[in-house]
């Protein structure tokens, strides 16, 4: 969404992304990047869209603010299209009152312009990340409302029984198990084409089965 096009052609390429960050933000060549820095980048990752602190990315990977600080400060030099992206939405929502998902949901963000610093930098947050939550939210709906038909096309008599974030749980006849994967995988992946709506980069799902939600994992 912020079209960053070195970690478009990591997502197109296959490559873990968290790994590429840390190579990218602490110049360090791909196949020399341990656990720990991956760790890092992986919470920088998740962190920056949230609107982490230096403080809060400190506390949380058990380093100095300083030096949490500095981690942030390289992640936004080095991907540039982001910081853009974030102001762009600060800039959306104080002229609205609102920021959209991609699929047009207004999601509102009252005290964007309030005085109470506090309540401002909590608007500010929640104008970077409701418009990438609130899309991810749009296409797991699409795809859930996209399944019971897609399941009886198809002749399968699994039953969607359960959303956990950015999974769906099914009971399937045993029999069938293989196949209803195979659909569900499908929908799920193909559930972001909209009209008007464009994506430059795959939507990749994985698919288990087993006696219990754990044993699919």
């Amino acid at each position: 969404m912020a079209g960053v096009e070195a970690l478009k052609k990591a997502f197109r390429d296959g490559e873990d992304i968290h790994t590429l960050t840390a190579s990218q933000v602490f110049g360090v060549p791909l196949d020399q990047v341990t656990p720990d820095i991956r760790r890092q980048a992986k919470a920088v990752n998740f962190g920056i869209i949230y609107g982490i602190s230096g403080w809060g990315l400190a506390k949380q990977l058990g380093i100095d603010a300083g030096t949490a600080n500095e981690f942030i400060k390289r992640y936004l030099t080095k991907f540039k299209e982001i910081q853009d992206f974030m102001e762009a939405r600060k800039d959306e929502a104080r002229a609205n009152l609102y920021v959209k998902t991609l699929y047009g949901r207004k999601c509102f963000t009252p005290n964007i312009n309030n005085k109470m610093q506090g309540l401002k930098l909590g608007a500010e947050r929640a104008a970077i990340n409701a418009p990438l939550q609130g899309t991810a939210a749009d296409i797991m709906k699409i795809a859930m409302a996209a399944m019971p038909p897609a399941l009886a096309k198809a002749g399968l008599k699994a039953r969607m029984l359960l959303q956990v974030h950015d999974e769906l749980i099914f009971e399937v006849p045993e029999g069938e198990a293989e196949k209803t994967a195979v659909l569900v995988k499908d929908v799920m992946e193909n559930a972001f084409k909209f009209p008007g709506i464009n994506f430059d980069v795959p939507l990749d799902a994985e698919a288990g089965t087993g006696l219990s939600w754990a044993a699919a994992h």
